[in-house]
């Protein structure tokens, strides 16, 4: 019989996945699977227990919270030589990872997904050596409104929350300096942000890197350069789209190694890894491609991300 784990962050979706678990794990021992959890209780659990579960030799875990317990499972994972498959049970208030790959919200139809069996392999960025990250990995002032919003009014309020947190930020957003080399080229000056995604789901948004493939080997990286709040408003608007692309304060390029600098000593550059701050620049993101095997339902997946 094989052994699943199931890593859950309690609070997550109102305490829905807990109040579910006793099917889940029927769900999963019917299907052959010798299932037992961990339920996190701090910041940095779910990193430590995925790691505990590839030690013990689990033949996968399932990452049932939001995007930021997701980001830990994988934190926990990818040291590894030898990975467990991976499944999400999306329970956040974005579930970026799970809206790319499609699976849906539902606690009983992610299990079926896991049930079925069917994989592919995802990429993982690296920041220098010892972090990671699923999704995106982005700097600048409004990119921190992610993990700025408290967690009660994400309960409360959901998606909306995000929406007047980024209301109220917009005036004080301002240009950085930094400097971003990727891969043979380089962008020395002053930008609003930059994003460095793994997916095609930013935000809960699909059309800001619509291209984004989660397993060809490359970041799709956007940089907003310095522009007016005017101009920010009317790129975000266009952004929803998918219509900013082309838009002359817009660098949008694919590349497998990106480097940030900050070119002022005392501006910091704090960066932003699945929605939770993740330090400070100078880092370099690296891809690992085709790290982690996940669960999909694979007749949903996008023609990009399939793997022959």
């Amino acid at each position: 019989m094989k052994r699943a784990r199931i890593i859950y962050n309690p609070t997550s979706g109102r305490e829905l996945f807990r109040r579910h678990l006793p099917e889940v794990l029927e769900k999963l021992e019917t299907a052959g699977y010798e299932t037992s959890c961990h339920a996190t209780t701090c910041e940095g659990d779910a990193k430590k227990a995925a790691a505990h579960a590839v030690e013990r030799g689990f033949d996968i875990i399932i990452a049932a919270g939001g995007d930021g317990t997701l980001n830990e499972v994988v934190a926990g994972m990818s040291p590894y030589e030898k990975r467990p498959k991976l499944g999400v049970v999306p329970m956040g208030t974005t579930n970026d990872f799970a809206r790319a790959i499609r699976v849906p919200r539902k606690i009983d139809e992610a299990i079926d997904i896991i049930v079925k069996g069917d994989t592919i392999p995802v990429d993982v960025g690296l920041i220098d050596d010892d972090r990671y990250f699923i999704n995106i990995a982005a700097g600048g002032r409004i990119t921190e409104l992610t993990y700025e919003v408290p967690s009660k009014m994400k309960t409360l309020l959901g998606q909306l929350a995000y929406y007047l947190k980024g209301i109220e930020m917009i005036p004080s957003i301002k240009a950085t300096t930094m400097r971003i080399e990727y891969d043979d080229e380089v962008f020395e000056g002053e930008a609003m942000m930059f994003l460095c995604g793994l997916t095609n789901s930013v935000g809960g948004f699909e059309k800001i890197a619509p291209d984004a493939s989660i397993n060809d080997g490359l970041f799709t990286m956007m940089i907003l350069k310095k522009c007016t709040i005017a101009d920010f408003v009317r790129i975000a608007s266009l952004a929803l789209r998918g219509e900013h692309l082309n838009d002359p304060n817009v660098i949008y390029q694919k590349a497998s190694v990106v480097k940030v600098t900050s070119t002022i000593d005392e501006e910091n550059i704090h960066i932003n890894l699945d929605g939770e701050y993740g330090g400070d620049a100078p880092v370099t993101f690296t891809n690992l491609k085709r790290h982690i095997e996940v669960f999909v339902p694979i007749d949903d997946i996008r023609d990009l991300d399939r793997v022959e």
